[in-house]
């Protein structure tokens, strides 16, 4: 028996919420980190990039700052693939699988996260 695309069973809705958690933890914390991992000297506006303005010097991220973004990003990606491999996907029909996991997502979104995915460099 095939399950509908609109019924999801409760641990994978647990995990895509956990997945939509780790996003926005992720990208709160990316936000409070210098804009370069390595300390990289500034630029003016008009030099490189004159649409960002003037970009102040980068101290360059603390080792304590990478390893917790690096175990961010380990918790994104485990996530995401407990997610993708749930045994819940083989019972959906292949011709609605991308529509069915749009609908959980899509469900089980936070009310104040933006509508639509990350972008590929907050998903990286």
């Amino acid at each position: 028996m095939t399950a509908s695309a609109g019924s999801f069973p409760d641990d994978l809705i647990k995990l895509q919420e956990q997945l939509h958690r780790a996003y926005a933890e992720h990208r709160a914390f990316l936000a409070t980190l210098p804009w370069s991992v390595e300390p990289m000297k500034g630029w003016a506006r008009g030099e490189r990039y004159s649409h960002r303005g003037d970009v102040p010097d980068s101290p360059g991220w603390s080792e304590e700052e990478k390893e917790a973004a690096a175990r961010l990003q380990r918790e994104l990606r485990d996530l995401a693939i407990a997610v993708g491999d749930h045994p819940h996907w083989a019972t959906v029909p292949a011709e609605t699988r991308v529509f069915a996991r749009m609908d959980l997502k899509k469900r089980t979104r936070p009310a104040d996260e933006p509508d639509g995915e990350p972008s590929e460099a907050e998903a990286a």
